[in-house]
C-alpha cells in the first residue's frame, strides 16, 4: 500500500517536456536581417549577428512556414537565404524583366555549356557547340557575374578554365548547380528533341571551387595576353 509519502511524491513529478516554444524576438531579429540585406545571408552570417545560443536554422524553418502563403517567400539559394517573390506572382514582375538587355543565343548556350561541363576551356566549348565561339560571348557572361575565370588547364597553351558563380545560382533560383534539370526535365520542357539518341547524356554539373588535378591557379597580369593568344591559336 502506497504511502503518503508516495503519494505526495508523485504529485510533486515534474510533468513531461513539451516543444521548445519559438523565440518571437529572435524571429523578428532574422525577419529585419533578412529584409535589410541586398545579398541572401549565409547561415553562418546570421548566427555571427544574432545573441550566442540562438537556433538560427529553426527560426529560418519557422519563418519559412510563416511566408509560405504570402506574396514573398523565403527561400535558400547557393547555400543562403533571402525572400523572393512568390513564384506564382512573377508575372507581375513581367514588365521590368522585358526591358532588361536579352543575352544573345550564342551566349545561352555558352552559359549553359558552362555551367553543365565546368570547368571548361573556350576550346571545350566550341567542340561541343560546333560553332566558334567570340570572345565578346564570354566578356558579356564574365560582365553578369554569372561566370568566372577559374584556372588555367594543365595543357599546351594554358588555356582559361570558366565556372559559375554563387551570383548565377542566385539569378536562377538554384541552391546549387546540381539542381540544373536533368535529361528527362529538358525534354518535358521542350528543351530538347524527344527523339534524342540513346547514347545522349547530360552531364551532372559540378561547381566545385577547388582546382581540379588537370588545372593551375590564374597568374596575375597575365590574362589578357593569354586570351589575345588563345584567339591567335584558335583562329
Amino acid at each position: 500500500m502506497a504511502s503518503e509519502f508516495d503519494l505526495l511524491q508523485e504529485d510533486e513529478e515534474e510533468p513531461a517536456v513539451g516543444p521548445k516554444p519559438m523565440d518571437p524576438s529572435g524571429l523578428r531579429m532574422v525577419e529585419a536581417l533578412l529584409f535589410a540585406s541586398s545579398e541572401p545571408l549565409s547561415l553562418e552570417e546570421l548566427t555571427l549577428r544574432l545573441p550566442e545560443g540562438t537556433d538560427v536554422l529553426t527560426l529560418l524553418e519557422e519563418l519559412q512556414v510563416t511566408y509560405a502563403p504570402r506574396g514573398v517567400n523565403l527561400v535558400k539559394v547557393a547555400g543562403k537565404w533571402c525572400f523572393r517573390t512568390a513564384e506564382d506572382l512573377a508575372y507581375l514582375m513581367h514588365r521590368n524583366v522585358e526591358e532588361q538587355r536579352k543575352l544573345s543565343r550564342a551566349a545561352l548556350e555558352t552559359l549553359a555549356i558552362i555551367a553543365y561541363h565546368q570547368p571548361v576551356t573556350r576550346a571545350e566549348i566550341e567542340e561541343i557547340r560546333g560553332v566558334s565561339t567570340s570572345k565578346g560571348t564570354l566578356d558579356v557572361l564574365l560582365e553578369t557575374t554569372w561566370i568566372r575565370m577559374r584556372g588555367r588547364r594543365r595543357t599546351p597553351g594554358r588555356p582559361v578554365t570558366y565556372g559559375t558563380t554563387d551570383q548565377f545560382l542566385i539569378h536562377f533560383g538554384l541552391e546549387n548547380v546540381r539542381d540544373l534539370p536533368g535529361l528527362e526535365e529538358l525534354k518535358g520542357a521542350g528543351l530538347l528533341d524527344s527523339a534524342v539518341p540513346a547514347s545522349f547524356l547530360v552531364p551532372t554539373p559540378n561547381d566545385d571551387t577547388a582546382l581540379t588535378e588537370d588545372e593551375d591557379p590564374l597568374e596575375d597580369g597575365s590574362l589578357f595576353d593569354d586570351d589575345e593568344a588563345d584567339e591567335t591559336a584558335g583562329s
